[in-house]
């Protein structure tokens, strides 16, 4: 049988290409999203035979983030827009102390700050006040979209650009471990909810400074990244599998 990671809605060892298929991947550090669809469009396109055919993921995990990513094949393209509703999990660090212009280690640090006064019990009543409904500004460097433009194309140009406030809903917000400025956490929350900017509010809220140091996404849903294939092993299933060609 084919593992959880690899959907196919066929029989063993086919691939029905007619009915869609649903991969899970851990995307590794320093690839974007868009580069895994890209290698796995070259391998279904490959074995299909066909220049366009449809894979699309759900759900944009930040090049500095690693974790679950729900691929998308065919048919399954359309079913897009309901792995991107479902709640999401997950893991990290955020480093208080310092904060950046994009909320993470994609940009340097801008400012410091002293975190000496801080205390275990601050750290931790400060997550708990985020459990709930909470208004949220994306970050200026991501690729939330204004005037029809990334807005991290705005930032990188100088530019200044109004964010628009989201409501997200934090389902559970655990520290699960203190490291000095280094805060271990899982994160239960809605979609559209961006991480980056949930570490750079948990500075406010400590009348601090803090940004996202590290980032696993480790659930979508039900699915889980524990259940996902490498990015290689993936493209040589799909390479490896019979096709079956499409039928109408």
């Amino acid at each position: 049988m084919y593992p959880l990671s690899f959907i196919l809605l066929s029989k063993p060892n086919e691939i029905k290409f007619n009915e869609g298929s649903l991969i899970l991947i851990d995307k590794p550090l320093n690839i974007t999203s868009f580069g895994v669809v890209k290698q796995l469009k070259w391998a279904f396109s490959k074995k299909s035979g066909k220049k366009r055919y449809k894979v699309g993921h759900a759900g944009t995990l930040d090049p500095l983030a690693s974790g679950l990513l729900i691929i998308c094949a065919g048919k399954k393209t359309k079913e897009i827009s309901q792995y991107q509703g479902l709640a999401k999990e997950y893991t990290g660090i955020i480093t208080i102390g310092a904060t950046t212009p994009s909320y993470d280690l994609e940009t340097e640090i801008d400012k410091t700050f002293d975190t000496d006064s801080i205390t275990e019990q601050q750290i931790k009543a400060t997550a708990l006040s985020f459990i709930g409904v909470n208004e949220q500004l994306p970050p200026v460097h991501s690729a939330k979209k204004i005037d029809g433009k990334r807005a991290y194309n705005y930032a990188r140009n100088g530019e200044e650009v109004k964010m628009k406030p989201s409501i997200v809903h934090i389902h559970a917000f655990d520290v699960t471990k203190i490291e000095g400025v280094n805060i271990h956490f899982r994160i239960e929350c809605s979609k559209g909810t961006y991480i980056r900017s949930i570490a750079y509010d948990f500075g406010n809220r400590l009348n601090n400074g803090a940004h996202l140091s590290k980032l696993r996404r480790t659930k979508i849903g039900d699915f889980k990244v524990e259940d996902a294939l490498q990015v290689d092993e993936a493209k040589k299933l799909i390479l490896d599998t019979t096709f079956i060609p499409e039928t109408f």
